[in-house]
């Protein structure tokens, strides 16, 4: 059996010398640049000021005679002052004939005050109308020891028919020369007389029941007494007490 001869023939690698050289796949990389000095310096931003100069340079300010100031005043439209005029008068008319409007605690006439261990929203209370007045004596008109009599007569009276919340009108007293003296008065007697055991509150009346010339006064079921105060005293020193 015949043997089949190789289609491959051996060139030596002298012979590779006259190949023509091949190009290559991918063109040759560019060099990198050369890498700055790092030693550069280094420009600092212009500041607010010197770009506002360069900015304004070569501008003149306008000569102050050269000044005109236009100040613009915008008047409100006709029917809306009519408006305002028209609700003003009406507010004016009511507080006149009827009172509306006027708080009697804003006016320095206005009094107030609490008895024993009583906190002062009470009186707010009472002069807001939260109590209700069962009875009232007018002392206005008498001269202050009239009156006196008749307030401590009112008083016991009410206490013994079991009343809580009473009036007494005195008057403003604006024909006194100096102060108003029934007012004067009731203040006293209700804070510093016998009175002072059975007042839990008092205040200037509204105005539908005399205002200033009047004071709501709210009764205790029973007089505040030493024994009563030391058994308050005893209570809260307890409280306080550390446990």
């Amino acid at each position: 059996m015949k043997s089949r001869k190789s289609s491959l023939i051996l060139h030596s690698f002298e012979d590779l010398k006259d190949l023509p050289k091949a190009k290559p796949l991918f063109p040759p990389r560019p060099p990198d640049p050369a890498p700055k000095d790092l030693k550069e310096e280094v420009r600092e931003p212009e500041l607010d000021e010197d770009l506002f100069a360069k900015a304004m340079e070569g501008v003149a300010p306008i000569p102050r005679e050269n000044f005109v100031e236009k100040v613009c005043r915008v008047a409100p439209p006709e029917r809306s002052r009519e408006r305002e005029e028209s609700e003003t008068l009406s507010k004016l008319e009511d507080l006149v004939k009827y009172g509306k409007g006027f708080n009697v605690a804003d006016t320095p006439e206005y009094i107030e005050g609490t008895g024993y261990q009583v906190p002062p929203a009470i009186a707010k209370r009472l002069h807001r109308g939260d109590f209700s007045i069962q009875a009232h004596v007018d002392l206005h008109g008498y001269n202050a020891e009239d009156a006196k009599e008749i307030f401590e007569k009112f008083l016991r009276w009410a206490v013994f028919t079991n009343k809580k919340g009473v009036l007494i009108v005195h008057g403003r007293g604006l024909c006194s020369p100096a102060e108003p003296v029934l007012k004067k008065k009731v203040e006293e007697w209700l804070t510093r007389g016998p009175w002072r055991k059975w007042v839990v509150a008092y205040s200037s009346a509204r105005i539908c029941d005399g205002g200033a010339g009047a004071t709501y006064v709210l009764l205790r079921e029973r007089p505040v007494s030493k024994r009563f105060k030391l058994a308050k005293w005893k209570i809260k020193k307890a409280q306080d007490r550390p446990r």
